[in-house]
């Protein structure tokens, strides 16, 4: 099944890991619920945006982005705050996941503090997609 929408995507997983994903998207669409929920390359995104750097480069992206990959599940979190990107402020507290630069990887939702996974969205709702520069 080719997915067109976020719900068609999410029913396209398998189990266990389609349950994770639920879990996820009503988490994300509970902390921000003013966000547009749309499909993306792999995944959902929250919040899409237009960004254009001064090079001219442009593309689209959404402020949240949550996806299923073989291994683990990526909750994509694109939003800096003074220079530093938001997801590395959360390394101590969800010591069990992966973070990268703007990236969240986890095995399962009980790998990681839900309620510091709320926290970090609703920190990004607040701060916005970054700017660049």
């Amino acid at each position: 099944m080719t997915a067109g929408t976020p719900d068609e995507y999410i029913a396209s997983l398998d189990e266990p890991r389609r349950a994770e994903i639920e879990h996820l998207d009503a988490l994300i669409r509970a902390a921000l619920p003013d966000l547009e929920r749309v499909l993306q390359s792999g995944g959902v995104g929250y919040g899409p945006y237009r960004y254009r750097y001064p090079t001219g480069r442009e593309g689209d992206a959404s402020l949240i982005g949550l996806s299923s990959r073989k291994a683990y599940i990526s909750l994509y979190v694109l939003c800096s705050e003074d220079g530093a990107y938001l997801t590395e402020r959360y390394v101590d507290r969800l010591p069990k996941a992966n973070i990268g630069k703007s990236c969240v990887r986890f095995k399962r939702t009980s790998d990681v503090d839900l309620d510091v996974l709320r926290e970090l969205l609703v920190e990004a709702g607040r701060l916005g997609p970054p700017h660049p520069a």
